[in-house]
């Protein structure tokens, strides 16, 4: 029983400072991001990526961020390099983390960086896939607010394209900020993001 006890301390103390590193290290990537420092944070987050092969967070985040300074981007050249980086850390996210909706709502993001940019070119091409990609993450995570909100705003998005009324998805704007004040992340890691947006969105609703 004592060597079966011991066997067993080493196994957990021999996993806690791994642990410890993942969490300093995703700690620090987020103190760079908050502070503005784009760059040194994606850094980390890249070698985080490479020391914990099966944590998807990092490459998610990578993705993230590139998504993130896409949207107001006009060089095409940037923006494909910006995008086509998010869109390899995105696959290895997913071969970390099957049916992942978190995962899925990222991948929508980029597709719709992409529409954003030159929705002539790109609209055929995604806007199919980003309607499917929202729909089969609320479907696997009924309460998430990401989820929620990214399917409304972008059918919101998409009416207003059409010329059609985009009232009906405010009530859908509404039920996701309620989601969001439920919502519990697994960690303090874990997609935590949207609600100052889908409040945004609903003010101008009411406007």
């Amino acid at each position: 029983m004592k060597n079966l006890i011991f066997i067993a301390f080493l196994v957990i103390t021999g996993l806690a400072p791994a642990q410890t590193n993942f969490e300093n290290g995703m700690s620090k990537a987020f103190e760079l991001w908050e502070a503005g420092k784009w760059d040194e944070a994606e850094n980390m987050f890249e070698r985080i990526a490479k020391a914990e092969e099966d944590e998807w967070l990092p490459n998610y985040y990578i993705a993230q961020m590139n998504s993130l300074k896409s949207w107001n981007e006009k060089d095409e050249t940037v923006l494909k390099a910006q995008l086509d980086k998010a869109q390899r850390h995105l696959d290895i996210a997913m071969s970390k983390s099957e049916d992942n909706a978190e995962i899925m709502i990222m991948q929508a993001q980029v597709y719709t960086n992409w529409v954003a940019y030159d929705g002539a070119t790109y609209g055929m091409k995604y806007a199919g896939k980003v309607t499917e990609l929202y729909a089969k993450a609320l479907e696997l995570a009924p309460t998430n607010p990401r989820a929620a909100f990214c399917k409304a705003d972008w059918g919101m998005g998409s009416a207003r394209y059409f010329g059609k009324d985009t009232t009906p998805f405010c009530k859908d704007i509404e039920a996701s900020i309620e989601l969001f004040d439920t919502f519990k992340p697994k960690s303090d890691f874990h997609p935590n993001w949207g609600k100052k947006r889908a409040e945004q969105v609903l003010a101008a609703c009411k406007e």
